[in-house]
């Protein structure tokens, strides 16, 4: 289970303090899915950012499967969010050097050694549709397979919760289905916790749950 309580998140400014996000009370249970719309702004991604452990908020609890990764040391909390979250971000932000497979892989470099992972990232790719293009580099590849090869290096090590920040925003409307399918299939398989934040009203409604972030108060949709 993902458990946000009374999350508050502002930002210093000359002569006052901002309040991007104001006491968020979220809960997510296993295999359960949830969208987040808002305006642009209206700090969606930082709401992600911090529930995916990247940055602290100013005051609140969260709490992912009975753990706070807030109260870790850096070596555990870096640990923690490379083995039990998986991120997609608008840009896929694969390695131009590496291969299809190597992008895929590199959560297992800071991983414990796990031999059922090389073949899970290969399963992955045949099921996103890119096991002939494993050898490629990124700049061989369309936008909407760098997103999926993005979407399996997020899975690769069967993370307990996905978090995608606008995956399809830089993706034409044939390839921005196949990633939202390809994704929801995933997630049934998996059976993990999903949050997806997106402009898009029709695959927002896609969703168990939606959610809307304005005026820093995050409200069912």
């Amino acid at each position: 289970m993902l458990e946000v309580k009374n999350l508050t998140k502002e930002y210093p400014m000359p002569g006052r303090r901002l309040e991007v996000l104001s006491n968020i009370d979220f809960t997510l249970n296993d295999a359960e899915s949830a969208s987040i719309i808002g305006p642009s702004g209206s700090g969606k991604s930082t709401f992600l950012y911090i529930v995916g452990a990247l940055e602290p908020p100013s005051s609140g609890l969260v709490r992912l499967a009975g753990e706070n990764p807030y109260q870790m040391n850096e070596k555990d909390l870096a640990a923690f969010r490379n083995r039990k979250i998986g991120f997609v971000f608008q840009d896929h932000h694969l390695l131009p050097q590496c291969s299809v497979l190597e992008n895929v892989l590199i959560p297992t470099l800071v991983s414990p050694p796990d031999d059922s992972v090389p073949k899970r990232a290969m399963e992955l790719l045949e099921q996103v549709g890119l096991k002939d293009r494993i050898h490629h580099k990124p700049h061989e590849l369309s936008g909407g397979e760098k997103q999926r090869v993005a979407l399996a290096r997020a899975l690769v090590l069967q993370p307990r919760l996905v978090l995608c920040d606008e995956p399809t925003g830089n993706l034409d409307t044939e390839s921005a289905e196949t990633v939202v399918s390809l994704l929801f299939d995933l997630h049934k398989r998996q059976k993990n916790m999903l949050v997806v934040v997106t402009h898009n009203l029709e695959i927002a409604g896609r969703f168990h749950r939606r959610f809307k972030l304005h005026r820093a108060q995050l409200q069912p949709a």
